[in-house]
């Protein structure tokens, strides 16, 4: 998009904190704004879903990266439950031991009633 003379392309999406640092020094003016709660909500589920498409799309070392990204998005959807990364671990550790993990590969196709 051109503006004034000046090149411009629209994001309209959350970023990390050292982005616009990055973008200045590449000679470029970042135009961003601090999002309220709800939208930093909203903004972060789009970005875990956006990171979940980068998976599927993605393999080896590349998809360990976007599995990280992920990570560190489902980190701050906890702190917004009042919650840490570690607890969201140690309750996934705790329904592992109870309804058991996915090392078995079992998919089921259907359940017969009495």
């Amino acid at each position: 998009m051109q503006m004034g003379g000046l090149a411009m392309e629209i994001y309209n999406k959350l970023v990390r904190d050292k982005i616009p640092e990055i973008i200045k020094s590449n000679g470029e003016a970042p135009i961003t704004r601090i999002l309220n709660d709800l939208e930093y909500k909203e903004e972060l589920e789009k970005k875990l879903y956006e990171e979940y498409q980068e998976v599927l799309n993605s393999s080896g070392k590349e998809r360990i990266e976007e599995l990280a990204d992920m990570l560190e998005i489902i980190k701050y959807l906890a702190k917004l439950e009042n919650s840490t990364l570690e607890e969201v671990i140690t309750i996934a550790k705790e329904k592992s031991i109870k309804r058991g993990a996915f090392d078995n590969k079992i998919f089921l196709e259907r359940v017969l009633k009495k």
